[in-house]
C-alpha cells in the first residue's frame, strides 16, 4: 500500500547556489536525505512546474518546489497482539524493556512473533515509518531498553542522533574471568571470514568502540557496566571475546561454562542452565527527537541474570576471592 504526498515551498534567497537535494533536505527535514534523493531520481520533484531529476541541480532562490510522490508503506508484515513492557510512550516515541528471546525484526526463520509485529499491532500507523520505527536492535537473547520512533520526523531525528553518537546506551554483563579494572576496546568489527553469520575483529571492518568498567568481581567471573560509542552487530560480545573474557552463556562467542574449583552443585547448575548471553541494556539516554527534552530510561536486570549474579556472589563469599 502507498499514500500520495504533496510538499511545496518557495526556495528562500539565502539558499542561493545550493543543490536541489540539499535544499529539499533543509526545507523538508522530516524526510531523510536518501528518501529525498530517490524522489528526485524518480522524477517526483518539480521546479516551477518542470520535472528535475538531477540531485546536484543548483538553485537560485525564488523557485517554487513541488514534491508529488508516493510514500510506500515501509513494512510488509502482519500485526500481532504481543505484549510489550512499555517504559514510556507519547505521540512520537515509545521506549520498551525487551525481554530475552524476543526477536526485534523478522528475518530468516523468524517471520512472525517479533517486536516489529508487536509494534504494528500497538501502533498501526507505524507501518508508514521506515523499519516500523526501529532505529537500533538488540540481539534476540539480549534484554533491555530500546527506543522506537512512531513518526517519520521522530525516526529521522533519532537516526541522525544515533549517527552522531548523541544517544547514550549502557549495558550490564557478566563475563568469564576476573578483570582487574575497566578500559576501552577500540577494534573494528566485520563479518567473520569463513562463518558469515558471525562477526569478528577485522581491520577492514567498521570502527567499533566499547567502554567498560568493573561493577563486581567474583571468584572466576566479573560483572561489568559497558557503554557503547558505536553500535555494531554483536559488538559487546565480540569485544569481550577479544579480551579473552567472553560473556557467560554466549552460545556463539562464549565457549563452555567454567565453574571455579570447589563450586557447589547448585552453582554448576545455574551456570550450565544459563543458555543466553548474560547481557542486558540497562540504560538509554537521549534528547526527545521533537521537543528536545532530556529523556532517560533504566531497566533492572531480569530474573535470570539476578539469580546468576546472586549465585556468583554467594560462591565468592563462601570461598573468598583467592580460591578459584
Amino acid at each position: 500500500m502507498t499514500k500520495q504526498i504533496k510538499l511545496t515551498e518557495i526556495v528562500p534567497d539565502h539558499l542561493y547556489g545550493k543543490r536541489l537535494d540539499q535544499v529539499l533536505a533543509e526545507l523538508f527535514p522530516d524526510y531523510s536525505r536518501s528518501r529525498i534523493k530517490n524522489w528526485i531520481l524518480a522524477g517526483e520533484v518539480f521546479i516551477d512546474g518542470v520535472v528535475e531529476s538531477k540531485p546536484r541541480h543548483k538553485l537560485l532562490g525564488g523557485e517554487t518546489l513541488l514534491v508529488d510522490a508516493e510514500l510506500p508503506d515501509e513494512v510488509q508484515h502482519e500485526a500481532e497482539a504481543i505484549a510489550l513492557n512499555i517504559l514510556y510512550e507519547d505521540d512520537d516515541i515509545l521506549a520498551i524493556n525487551k525481554p530475552a528471546g524476543l526477536v526485534v525484526h523478522p528475518g530468516a526463520g523468524n517471520q512472525d512473533g517479533t517486536l516489529l509485529n508487536a509494534l504494528l499491532h500497538h501502533v498501526p500507523d507505524i507501518i508508514e515509518v521506515p523499519r516500523a520505527g526501529i532505529i537500533h536492535r538488540l540481539d534476540k537473547d539480549t534484554s533491555g531498553v530500546m527506543v522506537v520512533a512512531k513518526t517519520i520526523p521522530a525516526q529521522t531525528a533519532l537516526v541522525s542522533a544515533m549517527q552522531q553518537r548523541l544517544i547514550t546506551r549502557e549495558y550490564e554483563a557478566v563475563c568469564h574471568g576476573t578483570l582487574t579494572g575497566g578500559g576501552t576496546v577500540d577494534a573494528p568489527i566485520g563479518r567473520h571470514q569463513t562463518q558469515r553469520t558471525l562477526m569478528a575483529i577485522d581491520e577492514a571492518g567498521k570502527p567499533a568502540v566499547t567502554h567498560y568498567r568493573v561493577m563486581e568481581r567474583f571468584r572466576a567471573h566479573t560483572r561489568l557496566r559497558l557503554r557503547l560509542e558505536t553500535g555494531r552487530t554483536h559488538q559487546i560480545r565480540v569485544h569481550m571475546q577479544s579480551l579473552h573474557h567472553p560473556l557467560v552463556g554466549d552460545p556463539v562467542y562464549g565457549g563452555r561454562p567454567r565453574p571455579p574449583r570447589g563450586a557447589s552443585e547448585q552453582f554448576r547448575q545455574v551456570l550450565q542452565s544459563f543458555q543466553r548471553q548474560a547481557l542486558h541494556a540497562a540504560l538509554l539516554k537521549l534528547e526527545h527527537p521533537i521537543s528536545g527534552e532530556p529523556m532517560e530510561w533504566q531497566a533492572p536486570i531480569p530474573e535470570d541474570m539476578r539469580l546468576l549474579v546472586e549465585t556468583l556472589r554467594s560462591d565468592t563469599q563462601q570461598h573468598g576471592m583467592d580460591d578459584a
